[in-house]
């Protein structure tokens, strides 16, 4: 932890001494723009009476202005990059005390009849997406939470190896992140995407020649005017021209304009994400692929998008009133701007999905890379294909204070049972969520927080909070009784391991006995592999008929008028139960 603290420091301090540095040169970096324009207005003034001169000053004055106005954009934007990278850092040193439940939640991925997400704190207020999420991207977000829901068993060791990348490459993770921090966007990807692909060209094909053509009359207008062969009224007729050329398709070219202004900042920002994963040599075998999938044609994506943003940049100009009257007048800017444009939407609009795609994936991993780096002494997941399930020495809840949390060991094998009894708060469900989050960080291809794993891959499906629901008109058993169909139907397809907390909890003690065996001996006919919590001591008799059921339980003793609890996995069934106690305890009844 201590080692984790101090990188996290190290890397806040520099970021903040190099912000500093960067605020002194945008301070310099505005005086010398006002300067420059201070002195490009006196020597128009100094020069006025002589037209040539006055007119290369203000060229000068105009070329030298936006070239410093170019550096302190840039200026500008590293330093916001390093306030990113400053509040990345701050939110890690957060983190490593537990400080978490200001970030995003993830409440918008919840989804009630999902396999289990409902039942084991995936999403809300203190939940994993909430403690292990670093997407900064509406995309990664929803790539994460897809990852995180997509119940999979394919490809592990795969996505072991490159989460486990990414977690030793901390310095890069954050220039990611800080750079996806900036991308501001006025609309979706989706948006974008849906754009590229049904857009409709106006430019005429004649475009492709007339622009050239056009600014070398210009040019050569300019040069006859400044060595006294031509009048000034011969440089205005080439503008008037160049204007009326322009405003046969000045609407369109308006309009293309506006949708391109709104996503210039997203080609920008995904050129410079995509760039530094080009430029980065990888391992693993899943982001070399992910890598070579933004190569076309032996051309990087980034360059690509990098014409595509410069052309969007251009286009943007024509609200700059230098640039739309010199820019259209003399060298038909933007018809020659829009004409490439087009053939750039022609020639690569419909791959833009493919390259947000990478960059959500992405995003995506870096939340699964930096839980890596952050939990050194968790365990990867030894992949096996024989009878043990899930083995796991010393395992805990990844949520729970390292400090207070009780480890323990288990081993389920295939198609086999625990019925696990227990006193309240005794354990039970925690161990159910434990085991269940286990199997899921396992499928996604993250270390465990255990000291060591042994897992033959399998599909997670769960039942532990069930709820009525008023505006359905259903009641709470009802809505058990939907969530048992969903298993049972999803068992005779593929192979799960299911966690159960309390079967059949909506109805008598009678009923849900005979019930919740019938059932038992339904999953385990079902060849499936879990685990089932109970108060029912009656259901643990079950496994003096079925070898496939084990008993296990979490205890509870009262010590000096006080019950004690030492969450602690055990074999056999429990004796004490404590709601009589707790009942008197807390003066409810005498």
């Amino acid at each position: 932890m201590q080692d984790l603290a101090s990188f996290y420091q190290n890397q806040l301090d520099k970021h903040i001494a190099d912000l500093a540095e960067v605020k002194q040169q945008l301070a310099g970096s505005s005086v010398i723009r006002l300067l420059v324009f201070a002195m490009t207005g006196l020597s128009m003034y100094l020069l006025f009476g002589n037209e040539k001169w006055v007119l290369a000053a203000a060229l000068v004055g105009i070329i030298l202005f936006l070239f410093l106005v170019s550096r302190h954009t840039n200026l500008k934007y590293k330093r916001d990059k390093l306030r990113a990278l400053k509040r990345i850092n701050e939110t890690e040193i957060k983190l490593l005390k537990r400080d978490f439940h200001h970030l995003p939640d993830g409440s918008e991925f919840k989804n009630p009849d999902h396999y289990f997400s409902q039942d084991i704190d995936l999403y809300g207020k203190g939940s994993f997406y909430q403690y292990s999420n670093r997407t900064v991207l509406p995309e990664g977000s929803q790539s994460l939470a897809a990852l995180y829901n997509e119940n999979s068993i394919e490809n592990i060791e795969q996505k072991q190896e490159a989460v486990h990348e990414l977690g030793s490459m901390p310095e890069w993770r954050q220039e990611f992140s800080a750079i996806a921090s900036l991308t501001k966007t006025e609309t979706t990807t989706k948006a974008i995407q849906k754009w590229l692909t049904s857009y409709t060209s106006f430019v005429p094909a004649v475009m492709k020649y007339l622009p050239l053509v056009f600014s070398i009359i210009s040019l050569a207008s300019f040069v006859l005017f400044f060595l006294g062969f031509i009048s000034g009224w011969i440089l205005l007729l080439v503008m008037v021209i160049g204007f009326l050329i322009s405003g046969v398709y000045i609407k369109k070219i308006t309009k293309l304009g506006l949708h391109s202004s709104k996503i210039q900042s997203t080609f920008e920002q995904y050129n410079r994400l995509l760039m530094i994963i080009e430029n980065t040599d990888f391992k693993s075998s899943l982001l070399k692929e992910k890598k070579q999938s933004i190569i076309r044609e032996g051309k990087n994506t980034s360059t690509i998008l990098k014409d595509f943003s410069k052309l969007l940049g251009d286009l943007d100009q024509n609200r700059n009133v230098f640039y739309l009257f010199v820019g259209n007048g003399y060298f038909l800017r933007g018809l020659a701007t829009s004409y490439q444009l087009e053939l750039w939407i022609t020639q690569h609009g419909t791959s833009a999905k493919d390259w947000f795609e990478v960059v959500a994936f992405f995003d995506a991993f870096i939340s699964l890379g930096t839980f890596d780096f952050n939990h050194p002494n968790y365990a990867y997941p030894k992949i096996l294909k024989d009878q043990i399930v899930l083995k796991s020495k010393a395992a805990g809840h990844p949520l729970l204070d390292p400090a207070k949390s009780v480890l323990n060991d288990y081993q389920i094998g295939n198609e086999q049972f625990f019925i696990i009894t227990g006193a309240n708060m005794a354990g039970k469900s925690t161990f159910l969520r434990t085991v269940s989050l286990q199997v899921v960080m396992a499928n996604i291809g993250l270390p465990i927080c255990a000291k060591e794993v042994a897992y033959n891959p399998i599909k997670l499906i769960t039942s532990m909070r069930t709820t009525d629901s008023l505006t359905d008109d259903e009641s709470y058993f009802f809505s058990e009784l939907k969530r048992l169909k969903f298993i049972v139907d999803q068992i005779q397809t593929d192979r799960y391991f299911i966690v159960l907390d309390e079967i059949l909890k909506g109805t008598n003690s009678t009923d849900k006995a005979k019930g919740s065996r019938k059932f038992v001996e339904k999953l385990v006919g079902s060849k499936s592999t879990g685990i089932i919590a109970t108060h029912d001591l009656s259901l643990c008799e079950v496994a003096k008929e079925l070898p496939q059921i084990e008993n296990h339980y979490f205890d509870a003793e009262i010590i000096d008028n006080e019950l004690h609890f030492d969450y602690k996995f055990k074999e056999g069934i429990c004796q004490n139960m404590n709601a009589s106690f707790l009942l008197k305890k807390m003066e409810i009844v005498d």
